[in-house]
């Protein structure tokens, strides 16, 4: 599902904007006390100085403490691949359908990730999980990476099925590939439960995570002239009495569908929200969304990385499970 909407401001370029004006603040007061003139009357040396009264109407307000946001967490590349084992290890005991693929499958998936993340030049500085979602109709999986700075030793933890956008179909857009940031330009929010006209969940179950990736250009997959428009990409469950048995083959109107398990696992680790936590320092929303008792995992990332491996031939493709792709439903 995608929702067409308005982005939020950023709450980080909102404190900014505050900083700036504080600062302006202090320049004037410090004109004004460098600009004023010594007294001439020896009495005034020794005379009590009354409390200077603020100008009538002034509404003086105490100053603000100020704003201290976090640094990123970074920890050594050993640590970081001891993390991304306990993930894996976490993950095949509470995520459904997860699966650490096959040797020719991880290194695929590695192969693409690297070109995605080279391609697109975002700088690696921390060691980080990236989501990797192929969206090759054949394949329709993730698979999370663990992605280091200076180095090309990358490893899998694995991952599970999913849909993305569905061709041939009217108003539904082919997801598109590229490297998305979860940034706190934008807060995302959790699904009501709501059912739709045909008793779908479209987002899943009451209080699953939805992540907000922006507005993005996709493919009209209806259309046979590729012609494009913009869609509000994101990340999010199905219906789980209807749909979710049938992840592993496109089924969305562009958006990315991944499981109820794997969706309360990200985010629970935080594994697509080390921005939003630094922002949950200064910006109550995000304190609000991010769920109570969660434990962010040293290695959390920001990044959902889209890549197609049909379009890159020299590297195996792999087949998943499918079933029957003709049930109506949205998101």
């Amino acid at each position: 599902m995608f929702v067409r909407r308005r982005s939020f401001v950023s709450a980080s370029r909102r404190v900014g904007w505050a900083a700036v004006a504080l600062s302006q603040a202090g320049l004037l007061a410090g004109c004004a006390t460098a600009h004023s003139e010594p007294s001439t009357d020896p009495s005034a040396l020794h005379a009590p100085q009354a409390p200077t009264a603020p100008p009538p109407g002034l509404d003086v307000q105490p100053e603000s403490p100020p704003v201290v946001i976090p640094s990123l967490p970074v920890v050594g590349e050993e640590e970081a691949r001891r993390e991304a084992s306990l993930l894996t290890l976490r993950m095949k005991a509470s995520v459904s359908r997860f699966t650490t693929y096959s040797p020719a499958v991880r290194q695929r998936f590695l192969k693409l990730a690297h070109a995605a993340i080279a391609q697109s030049g975002t700088v690696i500085d921390r060691p980080q999980v990236l989501m990797v979602v192929d969206r090759n109709p054949a394949v329709q999986a993730l698979c999370f990476v663990l992605a280091l700075p200076n180095s090309d030793r990358w490893e899998t933890l694995g991952g599970t099925p999913v849909s993305t956008g569905q061709s041939g179909r009217k108003f539904y857009y082919i997801t598109p590939t590229g490297v998305f940031i979860n940034t706190p330009d934008r807060l995302g929010y959790r699904a009501e439960g709501t059912k739709n006209e045909n008793g779908i969940r479209g987002i899943g179950a009451k209080g699953m995570r939805v992540w907000d990736m922006g507005w993005q250009t996709a493919v009209k997959g209806w259309r046979p002239d590729h012609e494009t428009g913009d869609i509000r990409l994101e990340i999010h469950a199905t219906d789980p009495d209807f749909l979710e048995r049938r992840l592993g083959h496109p089924a969305s109107e562009g958006c990315v569908r991944i499981p109820a398990t794997m969706n309360k696992f990200i985010d629970n680790n935080g594994l697509l929200d080390v921005l939003y936590e630094q922002a949950a320092s200064y910006d109550g929303r995000f304190r609000a969304l991010l769920p109570k008792g969660r434990t962010p995992s040293p290695i959390a990332g920001d990044a959902l990385v889209v890549v197609d491996s049909a379009e890159m031939p020299s590297i195996e493709s792999a087949r998943t499970d499918r079933r029957d792709p003709s049930v109506k439903n949205d998101g």
